[in-house]
């Protein structure tokens, strides 16, 4: 079932970034020369991104139980890290016993106006949301910050009756003003900021 700030532990499944993490320093990565001037260290290095997008498809698939997925990017910024994931997801699929059908949909959430909170938050775009009914849903975000736009966006996909939902997130913010959520399926947290 979806997760909810009551059962929000961290499972350990994330990579932490500690706040006093100085980072890798520029000389040992090649990066784009319009960046020069503007960085100052690397956080998290490609490799570590690839390899941990691998994993999380991994454990997605133990956690469905290489059952079918309707995948709920959620635009515009988890466009990326949702390819990635599904061609792993795609691959894991080709070289098992059981062949898993993934259809992709995609998503926006709107819950600010001129960075004020409307209250309330509009999902735009996408098919129609009562064809989750009895499926496994895979929502995928690149960032959860505060956790309530997931929070009240898991809610209205409640109303529809999926069978499962699982929400992927590339990062996780520690936030003060959290509400606790945490993703089934994250990569690590990212330093406030």
């Amino acid at each position: 079932m979806a997760r909810s700030s009551e059962k929000a532990p961290d499972n350990g499944r994330g990579v932490v970034i500690m706040d006093d993490w100085p980072g890798y320093d520029l000389n040992l990565f090649t990066y784009p020369q319009h960046y020069y001037g503007d960085l100052e260290y690397v956080l998290i290095p490609h490799g570590i991104v690839v390899d941990r997008i691998e994993r999380l498809a991994k454990d997605i698939m133990k956690d469905i139980g290489y059952s079918d997925i309707m995948v709920l990017c959620v635009l515009k910024g988890g466009y990326k890290f949702c390819a990635d994931l599904v061609e792993h997801l795609k691959n894991i699929s080709r070289n098992s016993d059981h062949f898993v059908s993934m259809k992709v949909d995609f998503i926006r959430l709107k819950s600010y106006k001129n960075d004020q909170s409307m209250g309330e938050m509009q999902i735009i775009g996408g098919d129609d949301l009562s064809t989750l009914a009895g499926k496994n849903v895979l929502i995928v975000e690149d960032v959860v910050g505060t956790g309530r736009t997931m929070n009240a966006l898991l809610s209205n996909i409640k109303k529809y009756k999926p069978n499962m939902i699982k929400v992927a997130s590339l990062l996780v913010k520690r936030q003060p003003r959290s509400d606790g959520f945490r993703p089934d399926s994250h990569m690590r947290d990212q330093r406030a900021r």
